[in-house]
């Protein structure tokens, strides 16, 4: 089976320039990925931590986002998670070249790019790239979210009460496994059903398109989901730290859905919260 992807335009309604250059960004780097994903028995692999693997083709889908960012916006400062921080200015894009890397190693058919662009630390611009299905989430402050060409919104599901949650365990930092178990417990009782896909990303991204309707998960890094939380925010749901505060960029605790499910997600986790969480 030949898997490819088409490099074709997608309509820049909604979007500023900003958006368009991550837009550009991400299919570069999902030609990359998807040239790749016929030899993954050929690619060179190293282990950065504990259940934490990078490959060449991480490598360079990175370099290659970099690359067309610079291009446009040279003075721009980036994070991104191979190559971690190169200086700027105000201006910061949060780069993730291959979220959910380990199920790609693996041939399982669910991981994606993330690019997000943030000013003086108010998130602007958002992609999340399917490559394997060649859909495009999209999202600029104040001007909505997209797939492909399609308006995205949040379900209005009012309850955790038939909800289908998204979820991702915490596989590299154990150290709050017991309270995550308890807070699964908890959220198992009421909902539909608690899905484990393996890319945070595309999880926000499917709470933003309505395909689920609430997410969390503990110990991310702000290039996991910087870009889906502007997604689910301009698809008018709600994101937040596990308390229902702000922080979720810091803590990298995030718990994002439409509105009423966030508001019970919020009120289900809080009891489960460990003590070193409670700020």
């Amino acid at each position: 089976m030949v898997f490819c992807t088409l490099l074709l335009p997608y309509p820049s309604r909604a979007m500023n320039p900003t958006t368009n250059i991550a837009v550009r960004a991400a299919r570069q780097a999902g030609n990359i990925i998807m040239r790749s994903f016929q030899r993954i028995d050929t690619l060179a692999i190293a282990e950065k931590q504990a259940n934490d693997y990078v490959s060449e083709v991480d490598r360079a889908a990175e370099q290659a986002i970099i690359d067309t960012i610079r291009r446009s916006y040279p003075h721009h400062a980036i994070l991104a998670e191979e190559s971690g921080e190169h200086d700027g200015n105000e201006y910061q894009w949060i780069v993730d070249p291959l979220d959910g890397t380990t199920n790609y190693l693996h041939g399982f058919p669910q991981f994606s790019i993330s690019i997000a662009m943030q000013h003086r630390g108010q998130l602007e611009s958002a992609v999340v790239y399917d490559p394997l299905r060649d859909e495009m989430f999209t999202a600029s402050r104040g001007n909505g979210a997209l797939l492909n060409d399609r308006r995205l919104r949040v379900t209005d599901h009012k309850s955790l009460k038939g909800a289908l949650i998204g979820t991702g365990i915490p596989f590299r930092d154990q150290r709050y496994l017991d309270e995550y178990l308890g807070m699964l417990k908890a959220m198992v009782k009421d909902t539909a059903g608690i899905r484990r896909p393996g890319s945070a990303a595309l999880d926000f991204a499917y709470v933003a398109a309505g395909r689920i309707d609430g997410f969390w998960e503990l110990g991310l890094s702000a290039w996991d989901f910087a870009a889906g939380a502007l997604l689910v925010r301009e698809a008018g749901g709600a994101v937040s730290d596990i308390r229902g505060g702000d922080r979720f960029l810091e803590s990298g605790n995030v718990i994002a859905g439409g509105v009423r499910v966030h508001r019970e997600m919020v009120a289900t986790i809080k009891p489960h919260v460990p003590e070193a969480m409670r700020y």
